[in-house]
């Protein structure tokens, strides 16, 4: 082949390619998704963040003491998904090393150039300042008793106050409520201004919706709340102790009433634009039918929604005919399947979003390969990231059990199990 026809040739290639990827009338502009998977697993993270912290805070504002022994664990859970949640956007830049520059040129017009401030807020201000008010008793102590890195590390993170009588200890268990009661909102502030970035579109009309901000939140609360109950199970058989059955009671209780109030306002989201029926609805019904259908009404509907939904109402009606290891199993699948159908529900909302045309008339097809910067593995690797942090934060501040001379005062703060 002559040298000066192969760029020709791979040209008219690629047009085949596009033609062949669309359905109907699609702008040009339109042909190649601007947002890819890495914007799925950004809010898929801070709703978990969000959710985790939702389900600490059950323990500290509103005095639910069943809950008391995962407390820890969803603090831990919150802090570990909070540190790898600007990672997706960062890897999604096109010169990721300019994203200090948000930090110091703010622009409040922007929503997104205020995720910095509302991300240092909620780090620097709020979860781990909870943190080392609930730890700096077990801090003290572990520091006193640990030696090499690990004693120097928990002396470091006692910033020098080693007051641990009754008064000073009051104290950080007030400053801790205070800070928790500014937490909850500081948590729908986080993961709420993601669904604000998308209802804010207008020119969007799966996005372009009030209801946006709402869905996000209480899906972020549902999906949080189901980690919490994986992780706490998956620790417990790891550490092969007994589970606390009211405290899984408890958690699958409230797991049910969160997912129960996101299926409510989602289902009303849907009521509303079919009764409006704008001209928009048609293009909406062929995307569900069609390039949607697995992932919206088989996973994130039936699998993700009504299964679970069905299994944690029937714990709560029938509970004293349920036998508790079978009660286990169902918290255990209701929640790894809720967790899979808020993935399904992001990958809806991002990438469903980008699927038709401003036209109405058509269609565009999205690939993900393996590799690269928008692949699966990277994807996956920033999904299984914060569980690795997490792992370490357990190691360092969730002993299995606790020994030596101060036993007593370790073993009186809540653990996971």
């Amino acid at each position: 082949m002559d040298p000066l026809l192969t760029p020709v040739v791979q040209a008219a290639g690629e047009a085949h390619h596009l033609a062949t990827s669309i359905e109907g009338y699609v702008y040009p502009n339109e042909q190649n998704l601007l947002w890819s998977v890495l914007i799925v697993v950004y809010p898929y993270i801070t709703g978990l963040v969000a959710g985790a912290f939702i389900m600490a805070s059950l323990v500290r504002v509103f005095n639910v003491k069943a809950l008391t022994p995962v407390y820890r664990l969803a603090l831990l859970t919150a802090l570990a998904f909070l540190v790898c949640a600007p990672l997706p956007l960062l890897f999604h830049l096109g010169h990721p090393e300019r994203s200090f520059q948000v930090m110091i040129t703010p622009h409040t017009s922007s929503p997104m150039a205020m995720f910095g401030f509302v991300y240092a807020w909620y780090m620097m201000a709020v979860l781990l300042l909870e943190l080392w008010c609930e730890y700096r008793r077990d801090l003290v102590v572990w520091s006193e008793r640990e030696r090499g890195l690990k004693g120097l590390l928990y002396r470091v993170i006692t910033l020098g106050v080693r007051d641990i009588s009754p008064a000073a200890l009051h104290l950080d268990e007030r400053m801790s409520r205070i800070i928790t009661v500014i937490g909850i909102p500081s948590a729908f502030l986080l993961h709420g201004y993601v669904g604000f970035i998308f209802g804010s579109i207008k020119a969007n009309p799966w996005w372009g919706n009030v209801l946006m901000p709402v869905i996000f939140i209480f899906s972020a609360m549902a999906s949080g709340m189901a980690l919490c109950v994986v992780l706490y199970k998956e620790l417990c058989w790891f550490r092969r102790r007994a589970v606390d059955d009211a405290c899984l009671d408890e958690m699958g209780k409230f797991l049910f009433y969160a997912l129960l109030v996101d299926f409510t306002v989602e289902g009303l989201d849907w009521l509303h634009r079919l009764y409006a029926a704008e001209e928009s609805i048609s293009v909406l019904k062929q995307l569900a039918q069609g390039r949607l259908f697995n992932t919206l009404l088989v996973i994130q509907l039936c699998l993700g929604t009504l299964l679970p939904l069905l299994a944690l109402g029937a714990t709560q009606l029938m509970h004293g005919r349920i036998p508790v290891w079978f009660r286990q199993r169902i918290y255990y699948n209701s929640a790894f399947l809720i967790l899979i159908g808020v993935l399904a529900m992001r990958w809806n909302v991002v990438i469903g979003g980008q699927l038709f045309s401003k036209s109405l008339r058509g269609f565009a097809t999205f690939k993900m390969g393996l590799e690269g910067q928008e692949g699966w593995l990277l994807s996956a690797g920033l999904i299984l990231l914060p569980f690795l942090v997490l792992g370490v934060l357990v190691w360092l501040f969730l002993p299995e059990r606790p020994a030596g001379p101060d036993a007593k005062k370790t073993a009186a703060a809540p653990t996971a199990g």
